[in-house]
């Protein structure tokens, strides 16, 4: 027998918004939609969805993502709780943003079911509706931290890049420009990369070497003797 014990307490709606993070080789971006239905039909947001009685957040958050992009097996990351009373005009909702990083050029979004979904340069994304700002606002500091102190980064990279490509994914995280010489050093200090005998012929006549992130390598250092990433 199905008992309902708490009948008498208010409910509320537990919703999942995904802040999605891509770059394209050269930029930070950020993909929205144009909502196509009230509260705020017409307006950019995040992509979210509700939870359903069967899932967790996180398999909601997966869901929700794949569901409306296609997309599956990508990095993703609780960072915060949002509960003000009025933060949703058409119902009290709770919700729960997480953070995902895509790689812009390997995804195709071949699942895609939202027509009005943009890919938007992170400096020239459009005001959102309800609290959406704010939660791009808290996800873009806490990119920030974990590119700083976990190889994070390489997931919105492809699987072979070049160092000017690396390097242009971090001045666009930390939103300054960095120092040639000394990037390259830092990062041939960590020594966690695999430098292929393969060029990217587009970039100048000469090209320029590809390199790929060594995930094993990286995850014995940290194991054998505390390694710690740190740009």
């Amino acid at each position: 027998m199905h008992l309902n014990y708490y009948q008498k307490e208010d409910q509320v709606l537990l919703a999942v918004d995904c802040i999605i993070f891509g770059f394209d080789k050269e930029n930070l971006k950020i993909l929205l939609i144009k909502r196509n239905f009230e509260p705020e039909k017409g307006k950019w947001s995040l992509i979210g969805g509700f939870l359903k009685k069967n899932e967790n957040l996180d398999e909601a958050a997966v869901r929700v993502l794949e569901t409306l992009t296609g997309l599956n097996d990508i990095y993703l990351e609780q960072i915060h709780t949002y509960s003000k009373i009025d933060r949703d005009p058409g119902q009290r909702t709770i919700s729960v943003a997480y953070f995902a990083l895509i790689d812009v050029d390997s995804h195709h979004f071949d699942g895609i079911q939202i027509d009005a979904a943009h890919w938007f340069d992170i400096k020239e994304a459009p005001n959102l509706i309800f609290d959406h700002n704010e939660m791009v606002q808290k996800a873009k500091a806490r990119l920030k931290r974990r590119a700083l102190s976990k190889p994070i980064g390489f997931e919105l990279l492809p699987e072979k890049f070049t160092m000017r490509q690396l390097q242009n994914l971090y001045e666009s995280i930390l939103d300054k420009k960095l120092d040639k010489r000394n990037f390259i050093n830092k990062i041939n200090s960590l020594d966690v990369l695999i430098k292929l005998d393969e060029k990217d012929m587009s970039v100048s006549r000469k090209g320029a070497y590809l390199y790929v992130f060594d995930k094993d390598k990286y995850e014995k250092k940290v194991e054998e003797d505390g390694f710690i990433f740190k740009i």
